[in-house]
């Protein structure tokens, strides 16, 4: 595949950053539309990404774990039913669309929902450059006016190999990073559960023994650890260490699920902060530190199971807080405090895995100083339009888009799959229109 062009010559209409589902449902968007990285007419389009292909929580995909979303809410179907790059025509060009519709589920594996994605991805790779990581954005200025953002980037394998871009407009869907207590370190004991399935892998293959592992948290991948590693490692004592008395189950019920639904976007988005909050903060529980059900029953019966064998190794330990980690080069000792008693516990463990969520990068993370250039509310919270613009100062003419980090203006679904097809489309409809205008100024001149 060719790379991408550069150079002053080439100004990209949009430049997307990162290429995970959100900016991939933009390319297709964009692309349907009839956008290329190389065209004279239409959209000139592009996107860069450090990694070194499509990758999508890779470090989660465990074998049999499922979506928590339909496949419906896939990169198109939502947008466009009769787009070919839908989770159906994936199937149909597997050849497993009627196996998959004998299962009767509207819930497929994640292992398979990401061969999607990256199926998907390989249609559109001429649009994407990969192993290009973004170090600055930088305002470029005509006549006072900030007209265009000058993209760097550089290939994580040679980084004194630097590529500018320049682009009108560029959308930003760099995604989550892991998210970690205060003072928290990673070590090759201790790690985020995004990195669960390769350092479990590492551990099986070296014959490393287990006799403990610790797992804190609450939500689905806590509890997907909790039972991935008790799978995996049948002579350890796996403990699950967090500060509920047991885990929530997800609400997935029909009326709050409404809170994921386009029409929903448009009446939190005109709604008053308060109306937001507590919108929020009823339906959280559909997403946030939340487990299946079925995994809950599971995890429920096997240890009830282990207590009839007398040999119980999961250990659920509730209403409890992690208060000291000390790390070795071969263990480490954690502290877990039982907050009803204040009474204390250390534990000697092979490994503590923080299954403690992620959190969307901040606009100037790795950017350079286009943050300076967005307006801010009351609360120092980005204004962001309806159509996912940044609004920027008067002499910004160049746009800026977010695919995530806007839960404070556009609701719960700004960081979910339950949209991504929704906001593509807005996201193209508002890209089109800019470019369109000038061309119809120049028509009536």
């Amino acid at each position: 595949m060719a790379p991408l062009q550069s150079g002053p010559d080439t100004i990209y209409d949009v430049l997307g950053i990162g290429f995970g589902p959100s900016n991939l449902a933009l390319a297709i968007a964009l692309q349907e539309a009839g956008a290329t990285p190389d065209t004279t007419d239409g959209l000139r389009v592009g996107f860069v990404e450090k990694q070194p292909r499509f990758g999508w929580h890779r470090g989660m995909l465990i074998d049999d774990a499922t979506m928590q979303v339909s496949f419906l809410k896939d990169l198109v179907t939502m947008r466009d039913p009769t787009s070919d790059f839908s989770f159906l025509c994936y199937l149909r060009d597997r050849g497993r669309l009627v196996d998959f519709l004998n299962l009767k589920t509207l819930f497929p594996l994640r292992i398979e929902f990401h061969d999607y994605f990256e199926w998907a991805a390989a249609r559109v790779a001429h649009l994407v450059e990969y192993n290009s990581e973004v170090v600055s954005v930088r305002p470029v200025t005509e006549d006072g006016e900030v007209r265009w953002f000058d993209v760097t980037t550089r290939d994580p394998r040679d980084p004194q190999r630097q590529t500018v871009r320049r682009a009108r407009s560029i959308c930003v869907a760099t995604g989550l990073e892991p998210h970690l207590p205060p003072d928290a370190a990673l070590s090759g004991r201790v790690w985020h559960n995004s990195e669960l399935l390769p350092r479990v892998g590492e551990l099986v293959r070296s014959g490393t023994p287990v006799r403990r592992a610790v797992v804190l948290g609450a939500g689905q991948s806590a509890a997907e650890a909790v039972d991935y590693l008790h799978r995996n490692f049948p002579d350890a004592e796996i403990c699950s260490v967090f500060a509920k008395y047991g885990y929530t189950p997800a609400d997935d019920s029909p009326f709050a699920n409404r809170i994921f639904d386009p029409e929903a976007v448009d009446l939190y988005y005109g709604a008053p902060n308060e109306v937001k909050q507590s919108l929020y903060d009823y339906h959280r529980s559909t997403n946030y530190s939340v487990v299946d059900m079925d995994l809950i029953e599971a995890l429920s019966r096997t240890m009830y199971q282990e207590q009839v064998q007398g040999r119980q190794r999961l250990r659920m330990m509730n209403v409890s807080r992690l208060r000291e980690v000390t790390a070795g080069e071969d263990d480490v000792k954690v502290t877990v405090e039982f907050l009803p008693t204040g009474e204390r516990e250390v534990l000697g463990a092979d490994l503590l895995v923080y299954a403690t969520g992620y959190r969307p990068q901040g606009i100037g993370d790795h950017l350079g100083d286009i943050g300076k250039l967005c307006v801010r509310d009351e609360e120092d919270e980005l204004r962001i339009g309806r159509d996912h613009r940044v609004e920027t100062l008067p002499n910004v003419s160049a746009g800026i888009y977010l695919q995530g980090g806007t839960e404070h203006t556009h609701g719960l679904t700004s960081t979910l799959l339950s949209t991504t097809a929704v906001r593509a489309g807005e996201i193209r409809a508002a890209l089109l229109a800019r470019h369109r205008a000038p061309q119809a100024d120049l028509a009536r001149g």
